[in-house]
């Protein structure tokens, strides 16, 4: 297989790449402005915030076209400076399921182009798309406006298949054609790790030079330890949040479906008092987020799980955080725990670390890469519940351990920015635009040869 290649690496090259002024950044299914942890936002959401911030802070402008999903919004919403929500619509403003946009594409695009239309030719540089539904309206918005397209999957149809949650959904054939489909129409693919490039490449056929690896980021000013004493700072993050201020906390953050497996954790809390009874009754597991995806079609199933393994008294539930409470949420933590069955990267577990908290995570996808296996936390092959509880049963009575991998979590969080992911993204963005004119002028000269090359 060929290298791959990371943007941030190529970034400290020689060659300047040119760096666009104006960005279209496509999310059909999902707006930065919803909050993550409920429907279908989550990491991605995040991560299109927080790029298009800094993007404009280096002086990129960035308008971000989503779906308009309620008649309260207005047409166009000022996130930043220099970065505006171009609210498109497209059929029903409610009631549409992400499964069900596909219908609805044609309507978007549509939006997308007038937009563009209204603007002086050449008004936009690049587009960047995110999720295959994206990726479809960008594939044909780069063939109208002449400009090159960088997608990001985010979540890939085939690898979601191969590693499906019992009982899940397995994603239809339109969506892994789809994603085909974008794959070989863009000019550059950001994968978030080594792990997702490899999938691009042997499960769909990439050319290995089109994949640029650019790791994600995290808020490192609002997520990180408090100042002072860690149990007194435990101890006021557990008020603040009406949690138990003696014993142990371990939590689970994101949308609540399958496919994150918050089960696996609440299960896990029941086998722990199968094998260690007065350490269960210590533990207090916290689910925090909102039913989304499949999680929809039974949406208090969580809730009578743990009722029907007698543990309803251990587990929390708490709605999605926002502000200063997501960050005291994994400061009231022993442990955060991510037991999905796959993670494209897994922003929850390094925001966690960020704030100086282990994470026990599933051994699947990015996850490998977002936590250091016994550094900044433990990797867990598979789901199973006993597994899950034996390494519970391992690291909350071993406070020694545990700080020693808090220490440590915080350290390997300062390896990731959003700053260091943007810049990353610039350099792709150049490469693709450089390649992209290139092949314009290869064309222009008749050289077919030149005008095939990527």
């Amino acid at each position: 297989m060929a290298e791959l290649h990371t943007g941030v690496g190529r970034q400290r090259g020689a060659r300047p790449w040119p760096r666009p002024r104006r960005i279209a950044t496509l999310s059909v299914h999902t707006s930065p402005l919803h909050q993550p942890g409920t429907g279908d936002a989550g990491g991605m959401n995040v991560y299109i915030l927080e790029v298009a911030r800094r993007l404009a802070e280096a002086d990129v402008e960035v308008d971000i076209f989503t779906r308009a999903t309620s008649g309260d919004l207005p047409p166009v919403v000022e996130m930043a400076p220099g970065v505006h929500v171009r609210h498109v619509v497209s059929g029903p403003l409610e009631g549409l399921t992400k499964e069900e946009l596909p219908g609805q594409l044609c309507a978007f695009s549509a939006g997308v182009l007038r937009a563009e239309a209204a603007r002086p030719p050449g008004w936009y540089d690049l587009i960047h798309s995110h999720y295959w539904l994206s990726g479809q309206v960008g594939w044909l918005a780069k063939e109208r406006w002449g400009v090159p397209l960088v997608h990001t999957a985010h979540t890939l149809a085939k690898v979601k298949n191969a590693q499906l949650a019992t009982g899940d959904r397995p994603e239809p054939k339109a969506r892994v054609i789809g994603e085909e489909q974008v794959v070989a129409e863009a000019d550059r693919l950001v994968a978030n790790t080594g792990v997702e490039a490899r999938d691009l490449i042997s499960r769909y056929d990439a050319e290995p030079a089109r994949v640029a690896v650019v790791e994600p980021g995290v808020d490192l000013a609002r997520f990180r330890p408090a100042r002072g004493d860690r149990d007194v700072v435990r101890i006021a993050a557990r008020r603040r949040l009406g949690l138990p201020t003696t014993g142990y906390v371990v939590a689970f953050v994101g949308r609540i479906q399958p496919l994150k497996a918050p089960d696996v954790l609440v299960r896990a809390a029941a086998a722990l008092r199968e094998c260690d009874p007065e350490l269960a009754d210590e533990l207090t597991v916290v689910v925090c987020g909102g039913p989304s995806g499949s999680g929809l079609d039974r949406p208090t199933a969580l809730i009578e799980l743990a009722g029907s393994l007698g543990i309803a008294d251990r587990v929390r539930f708490l709605p999605p955080q926002t502000g200063d409470d997501l960050p005291a949420l994994y400061r009231a933590a022993d442990l955060v725990a991510v037991p999905s069955y796959n993670e494209s990267f897994g922003l929850v577990a390094l925001e966690a670390q960020a704030c100086g908290t282990p994470v026990l995570a599933a051994a699947v996808g990015g996850l490998v890469t977002a936590v250091r296996d016994q550094v900044s936390g433990e990797l867990v092959d598979g789901h199973d519940p006993a597994d899950w509880a034996a390494s519970l049963g391992r690291l909350l009575p071993d406070r020694r351990r545990r700080e020693e991998l808090s220490r440590n979590a915080e350290r390997h969080a300062r390896n990731f920015s959003w700053d260091r992911t943007v810049a990353g993204l610039l350099d792709v963005y150049g490469e693709a635009t450089s390649a992209h004119r290139a092949r314009l002028a290869a064309e222009l000269a008749g050289d077919p040869a030149l005008s095939c090359s990527w």
